[in-house]
């Protein structure tokens, strides 16, 4: 292991072969986000499991990162969103306990078995609006049926009105866009909370049955339980956005997947696998979070690995790289980095671990599957409209992505 970080590339354009050179540094391993910030990436699945339900291990830059605390690391740093919310994603003990529990309700399994209608609705909506695509005309999955599910279904979860829909899209994207300036990022977070705040007040001149109108009563309760304004805009903010960017790229990726994998596909077709080991393997293989930015250690952190043990000093940066966990060789062997979705073991961890594992998880699996069985059944025949390499990624070395996902429908 050397000493020299590895610098990850803001725009993220190839975040498994950056994976692969980070593994090859140790399982434990410095890198250097934007702004010269260092961290300890953490490529193995069980050293990170480990860590990520560790008790000496948190997400509250304002405890436990010195560089924060200090002001070293401020509001000019191109991912201060990212470590400055005061929601349950940056939360720590007993403040992570009351957040989560006040967001928990919307992501029960009866709610979101419940929401299964909806969705397959708003899936066939959208098929049949892909259907009038003229043929031999391509059209763009990622815009047109990857995007739009998700968000659909998170904003009616949340209660997002139809006039707020585009500026917070643009924003959400702009969270997840690492290679934006200090001064790009810093206006889009000012952007996106008072796109928040418009929401807040909307619901509270017109309450409903949605998550905001939910929270904005316990914003107003005096029982221990209370948001404060800034926790709620924060919460909203984690919800709607980590709500469908997940899914948004788990769909893309899906589909990319099968798509350039016809005997893969086959394997649907005849039937010997179901669409939930098709999303299984598509977490596993390419995790639509690459890598989820910041745990602290509380104190040192002594780590054992085959090269030798590995200090995090106390209040040291650490990096989940799930998107390399999930290719782990250890884990997976000499097919770790093969898309085999009959593959006996599909451990991955794209959706957390520990206390801070996805609420969201759930509902995630439910809208891939309903969307990548009725998108193949309705268009058995797809095929992609351009060579995989002009695809392009979405410019985060966060999010995977496609920068587009262009397709003729017919055969």
């Amino acid at each position: 292991m050397t000493d020299t970080p590895l610098v990850l590339d803001p725009t993220g354009a190839d975040i498994q072969g950056e994976s692969a050179r980070i593994r090859a540094r140790g399982p434990v391993t410095l890198v250097e986000l934007p702004g010269e910030v260092r961290a300890w990436a953490i490529t193995d699945q069980d050293i990170l499991h480990t860590l990520l339900r560790d008790p000496r291990v948190s997400k509250d830059a304002r405890q436990h990162w010195p560089d924060f605390i200090s002001g070293k690391v401020g509001a000019d740093w191109p991912l201060y969103t990212w470590v400055a919310v005061t929601n349950m994603f940056t939360a720590y003990g007993q403040d992570h306990t009351r957040l989560r529990k006040l967001v928990q309700p919307a992501f029960t399994g009866r709610r979101t078995q419940a929401m299964r209608p909806r969705v397959e609705g708003l899936a066939a909506d959208l098929l049949d609006q892909l259907a009038q695509t003229p043929p031999g005309q391509p059209v763009d999955l990622r815009e047109n049926y990857c995007y739009p599910l998700p968000i659909a279904v998170i904003s009616e979860l949340m209660g997002v009105p139809d006039t707020l829909h585009p500026g917070l899209r643009a924003c959400v994207d702009g969270i997840f866009d690492t290679s934006l300036t200090a001064e790009q990022a810093m206006a889009n977070f000012v952007d996106m909370q008072r796109i928040l705040r418009e929401l807040v007040a909307y619901r509270r001149d017109n309450p409903g049955d949605d998550m905001t109108s939910v929270l904005i009563t316990h914003r107003d309760e005096d029982d221990g339980s209370s948001l404060t304004e800034q926790e709620l805009v924060d919460t909203l903010l984690l919800v709607i956005s980590a709500g469908h960017e997940t899914t948004v790229n788990l769909l893309d990726q899906a589909i990319y997947l099968l798509l350039t994998q016809p005997e893969q596909y086959a394997k649907v077709v005849a039937g010997t696998v179901t669409w939930n080991e098709v999303v299984e393997e598509a977490l596993r293989f390419e995790a639509p979070v690459a890598h989820l930015p910041l745990r602290y250690a509380v104190e040192d952190l002594d780590i054992d690995t085959p090269a030798g043990p590995v200090r995090i000093g106390r209040g040291e940066a650490i990096l989940a790289s799930y998107a390399a966990a999930g290719r782990d060789p250890k884990v997976h062997g000499d097919t770790a980095d093969e898309f085999d979705i009959a593959r006996e073991v599909k451990s991955h961890m794209a959706f957390g671990y520990g206390a801070h594992l996805c609420l969201g998880a759930p509902l995630a699996r439910l809208e891939a599957h309903i969307a990548l069985s009725a998108l193949f059944e309705r268009f058995p025949n797809m095929r992609l409209a351009k060579d995989p390499a002009e695809l392009g990624t979405t410019s985060s070395f966060i999010s995977n992505g496609h920068a587009s996902l262009p397709v003729y429908l017919d055969s």
